[in-house]
């Protein structure tokens, strides 16, 4: 893991291509900037985490007969 300091409008670089910049500081938080090609999937970490434990809650509690219809269903309309 790398560790920068940066003030206010300070940046740095990840490759050629992806710019972080230091918009603002306040009391408790940091806005910044992301400057990346659109290919670039950028997304707040906690929310891929919370989708991801929200996916495997919901594979835990699919029992058994429901994965079963559900799997028959999307065959049924595949077949179509």
């Amino acid at each position: 893991m790398l560790v920068l300091s940066r003030k206010e409008k300070e940046s740095l670089l990840i490759g050629e291509n992806i710019e972080i910049i230091i918009q603002s500081i306040d009391k408790d938080s940091v806005k910044i900037a992301i400057v990346a090609p659109k290919e670039v999937k950028i997304m707040r970490k906690e929310l891929v985490e919370q989708v991801t434990l929200e996916n495997q809650q919901a594979m835990i509690t699919l029992d058994p007969k429901t994965l079963k219809s559900l799997l028959q269903l999307k065959k049924e309309s595949s077949d179509e």
